[in-house]
């Protein structure tokens, strides 16, 4: 690896390696128009990603006129199945991603996903956009079991294990993120330009990037 520190880098999926805000929001206003609910801005949608499907679909609720709580499965049910049926019209990898991965290819760093989606649509939603195949593993919200997402730091435990073993870096846009990191004994960097619920600064954060061609020059300074 040329004496780059690190063995591994784990990415957060939505708002870290991908632009999903889009693809979310319109399986999010789906659900709300069953209910004959006005839909939600993806300004309004943003702060809600980051804890799973069902925290979405709750936040969502709650903001358009409560959470009836008797149809939340139903409605999580019909989420779920509009999200995957649509899972890459809108979404991207935030610019620069693409160059990054390349260069830590290049250095032979193992590259991994840890996300609070469930696995199974966080693998196909990679797989659509030609990035499943790039990664060491991808640990999904589901994949540990209850209690096993993050904030917890088992996920990024997890990783660095699969990924046999030394130094990493955890790359994420939420306080979960941080605070994953930091229980797993990882680096935690923060992108500037995800799903933040405050600025970037106020996370704790080991370090801040403002765009993926950071990244890397960052990580071989550390």
């Amino acid at each position: 690896m040329d004496g780059f520190p690190f063995a591994t880098v784990g990415f957060d999926l939505d708002g870290t390696l991908l632009d999903t805000l889009g693809d979310l929001a319109a399986a999010v206003n789906h659900v709300l128009a069953t209910i004959d609910r006005a839909p939600l801005s993806a300004d309004a949608v943003r702060p809600l990603v980051g804890l799973g499907t069902t925290h979405l679909l709750e936040g969502a609720l709650a903001a358009t006129g409560g959470i009836p709580q008797d149809d939340v499965p139903r409605l999580l049910h019909e989420l779920l199945a509009y999200y995957e049926a649509h899972i890459a019209v809108r979404s991207r990898p935030f610019p620069g991603l693409i160059a990054a991965l390349d260069r830590l290819d290049t250095m032979g760093v193992r590259t991994a996903v840890v996300t609070n989606k469930l696995e199974r649509l966080a693998r196909q939603l990679l797989g659509e956009l030609g990035l499943a195949d790039r990664m060491a593993t991808i640990i999904g919200g589901d994949t540990l079991g209850p209690g096993k997402a993050k904030p917890s730091p088992a996920p990024v435990r997890a990783m660095i294990e699969r990924c046999g073993g030394g130094r990493a870096a955890l790359i994420g846009d939420s306080i979960f993120d941080v605070e994953a990191a930091r229980g797993a004994g990882a680096t935690s960097v923060l992108v500037s330009f995800g799903f933040l619920h405050r600025p970037a600064a106020e996370h704790g954060a080991d370090h801040i990037i403002d765009h993926f061609d950071e990244l890397v020059p960052l990580l071989a300074t550390l």
